[in-house]
């Protein structure tokens, strides 16, 4: 059980001496999970800005209901939906808004796409002096707002994001080398579920999950299928 003296916190910063009188105490159980759900497949070809070009393509379209109804058939309550502002990320999450419509979907560049450090040295080679550290600063900023416990209440908080966040994040809550994200693989509006507990710590609890999706119409990861070919409207 983790316990925040609040006005002893406050009593300290102002180098006042506390008292026991004076402590508030706040306890709570509180278990924070976080569903990190990857964007659904995007017109590649595009060369446009990744802010209004790359649009999902139908088929990222169907991917991206499955995994809304899967999450509208949790037992649970969705408390926040929260995506990155890349085309892709936004729209798929306009999807999923579509199984919560009391939710307002929040966009934040946190969340936004980047490439970490790896150790795979022909994807270093890419990479612009720099580029991976900003990416790493970002994607520290993006752990330290939402994997934090919360221990007032249970809170399920969705994630629209994408694959390099996903995977980096995971390291993060799996506090192993960070480096390693590139082992992972996670398709296409997969499922990726992590929780907080009221002591900071995590537990992952599945990556990458594709289970919502049939075989032929999951993308993005190491899939023997032919995807399925969806035509629009």
């Amino acid at each position: 059980m983790k316990i925040i003296t609040i006005a002893l916190l406050l009593l300290l910063l102002s180098g006042a001496e506390p008292s026991p009188s004076a402590e508030i105490v706040v306890e709570g159980n509180g278990v924070r999970t976080i569903y990190l759900i990857r964007h659904g497949f995007y017109d590649h070809a595009d060369v446009a800005d990744p802010d209004v070009g790359k649009a999902l393509v139908p088929l990222g379209v169907a991917q991206a209901r499955l995994v809304g109804a899967r999450l509208r058939a949790l037992p649970v309550e969705v408390d926040a939906l929260y995506s990155s502002t890349m085309t892709r990320a936004r729209q798929t999450a306009r999807v999923i808004h579509e199984e919560f419509p009391d939710l307002e979907v929040q966009q934040t560049r946190v969340l936004r796409e980047c490439t970490p450090t790896t150790r795979r040295q022909d994807i270093m080679q890419t990479l612009e002096p720099g580029e991976a550290a900003e990416c790493e600063e970002q994607l520290q900023r993006a752990f330290d707002e939402f994997f934090v416990p919360s221990p007032e209440r249970d809170r399920h908080d969705v994630l629209v994001c994408h694959g390099n966040v996903i995977r980096y994040l995971v390291t993060r809550a799996q506090d192993v080398d960070p480096h390693s994200w590139l082992t992972m693989s996670v398709g296409n509006c997969s499922m990726t579920v992590i929780r907080v507990h009221v002591d900071g710590s995590f537990k992952i609890l599945s990556v990458g999950d594709v289970g919502h999706l049939p075989p032929n119409m999951q993308t993005g990861s190491y899939s023997d299928a032919a995807p399925l070919v969806v035509h629009g409207d």
